[in-house]
């Protein structure tokens, strides 16, 4: 938004005519400082909701419907029992919740056709990928690490109805986490009712979302740090780096991957009492790096336990295979670990507890998060199928290190995780985003093209027994088909123009068809200002307990250069420029 428009948004919401009781006519009795129950609704509410400039915001924003006494008090009720009861019904508490959700008509980005020319040259996409990489170097020097940042987006995530929040409140483990789902629900309402909206949550052009900057924290994970890798890795391969970017290349990797597998390892228990060491999402402070401020609201906020993940581990462990680390963690059979957390034909929901996404079928995909030594889970369980292509990519990296063509039980896991992503691919649900708990269907179609390339690299008698099938070729078919059909037509930002050469190129397509992709990420260089080549976009995101997108100026950086690397080699290999 344009100054000029942030302070029309502005004006319009601190002046508009309040129709009905407030968030705060129904919360402050109750939550400002009343003693007695959980002391963190309390202080979550006036954290993250009573803080002087959204309570400006939001201080005119009524509901007519509250107006009627019956309604507002089965609100106040409800909100009165999350606080008070030590053992909450938190179906019932939630029910006056999820009916003022599903009166917020939310939508999903519809980008306008795209007008497109002809493709930069050679020299202009090497010098793309030159800048991107400096600019990778330059913020690794700069803090000692490359940073991402997270931010909230408080009118939540289109995919997160009344029903899908109920879920979440029954599903989640820590009451921590339910108090914050149920709260940012509530306050949802008042944002997507009223003039804040435009402020909060204004348009914007292509579909992965743009991250307000002046919101957003800084913060290092494994999981980034394992992608930061792969694109330093890809700007070494392309033959341009200088002798002194190369060294710098590697002594970043080398860094990251340390932080991978030493800083961010934990000990956990596989379902068989087997001990495993995985890769947690946030190692203990210091390691995040988030400023004291941050650090302090993070807790208050109740996100103070975080426990690990699968998808993390997965990258992590693949980013260090790439780098060529002979870390003795990699020897471990993840397959074995990973088993415990696959979904079997009728046993969903002891594994499952967040199915916000039950449109599609689990069977054969692995849940998302480990229970840590003290049995902890505080984000209960869900599903992702971007998760499931990493361990699968991850894998086929290590399959003969792992002899998985030799372990009946762990081929047999992969097999039922290809059928999982055969199932997706071909009834189309992998094109909707409510299939999806952490990602865009954009990124689905990128991270399928980084399994197949891996699935590709194994020899012939190796994928014929991974793959007796096609599955792998079917799924191609349908993610080419989306890819070319719907997304490059359309108006793309750099994000997205980044996710669909990605997938272009590793999927085999025509080097024709990445000319828009090529001219977006062209025209939008130099978007970021002096915060780098580009502006930051949402990479993946949590739905509960509301949107909080992750991505930052230095993502965007790392998955263009990784874009122009493969459409790069895949035209020089045509005799393109």
């Amino acid at each position: 938004m344009r100054l000029y428009e942030i302070a029309g948004a502005a004006c319009r919401a601190l002046t508009a005519r309040k129709d009905g009781p407030s968030l705060y006519d129904i919360c402050d009795p109750l939550l400002s400082g009343a003693p007695g129950g959980d002391p963190h609704l309390s202080k979550f509410y006036r954290t993250a909701l009573g803080n002087p400039p959204l309570r400006a915001l939001l201080g005119r924003a009524g509901l007519p419907e509250l107006r009627e006494e019956t309604r507002l008090q089965s609100l106040r009720v409800a909100l009165r029992r999350a606080r008070d009861d030590a053992s909450p019904d938190w179906e019932a508490i939630g029910t006056p919740v999820a009916a003022l959700v599903d009166t917020i008509a939310l939508a999903h980005p519809a980008p306008a056709p795209a007008v497109s020319g002809a493709a930069p040259g050679m020299a202009e996409i090497e010098h793309m990928i030159r800048t991107c990489a400096a600019h990778l170097l330059r913020a690794f020097r700069k803090n000692g690490f490359i940073p991402t940042y997270a931010a909230f987006n408080l009118i939540g995530d289109p995919d997160l109805r009344g029903r899908e929040m109920l879920m979440a409140l029954t599903g989640l483990n820590s009451r921590g986490y339910k108090n914050s789902t149920l709260l940012f629900n509530l306050a949802r309402v008042f944002i997507a009712r009223s003039p804040a909206r435009a402020l909060i949550n204004p348009p914007w052009r292509g579909i992965a979302e743009p991250m307000w900057e002046p919101m957003q924290i800084r913060h290092r994970s494994a999981y980034y740090d394992a992608f930061f890798t792969e694109a330093l890795l890809a700007f070494v391969e392309t033959g341009l780096a200088s002798a002194a970017d190369a060294a710098a290349c590697r002594r970043a990797v080398d860094e990251m991957v340390a932080f991978c597998l030493t800083t961010s390892r934990e000990e956990v228990r596989a379902l068989d009492g087997t001990s495993f060491a995985v890769i947690t999402a946030l190692a203990p402070l210091p390691h995040p790096r988030f400023s004291r401020f941050f650090a302090q609201i993070k807790q208050d906020l109740g996100f103070g336990i975080y426990v690990p993940d699968c998808d993390t581990t997965a990258c992590s462990f693949s980013a260090a295979t790439q780098a060529g680390s002979t870390d003795p963690i990699l020897e471990q059979p993840l397959l074995d670990f990973y088993a415990g957390y696959q979904v079997r034909a009728g046993a969903n929901e002891p594994r499952v507890t967040v199915p916000i996404n039950d449109n599609i079928d689990f069977e054969g995909g692995v849940a998302t998060w480990i229970d840590n030594l003290a049995s902890e889970r505080p984000f209960g369980n869900d599903l992702d199928p971007t998760l499931n292509l990493d361990i699968l990519e991850v894998t086929f990296r290590n399959l003969t290190r792992w002899k998985v063509l030799e372990t009946p039980q762990r081929l047999s896991t992969v097999h039922r995780i290809i059928s999982f992503q055969r199932r997706l691919a071909e009834s189309g649900a992998f094109a909707n985003p409510r299939s999806h708990i952490y990602y865009l269907p954009e990124l689905y179609c990128a991270y399928f093209g980084r399994c197949y390339a891996a699935f590709l690299a194994l020899p012939p008698a190796a994928r014929q027994a991974i793959d007796p099938d096609g599955a792998f070729e079917a799924i191609r078919t349908c993610v080419l088909a989306y890819v070319e059909g719907q997304l490059i037509v359309a108006e793309m930002n750099p994000f997205d123009a980044a996710l669909a050469l990605i997938a272009l190129g590793h999927l085999g397509a025509d080097v024709a068809t990445f000319t828009p992709a090529l001219n977006t990420i062209t025209a939008h260089l130099g978007e970021g200002g002096r915060r780098g080549p580009y502006r930051a976009y949402e990479w993946n995101k949590m739905k509960t307990p509301t949107r909080i997108l992750v991505g930052g100026p230095e993502v965007t950086s790392a998955f263009v250069l990784l874009a122009l690397a493969l459409a790069r080699r895949a035209m020089k290999a045509t005799g393109w420029g």
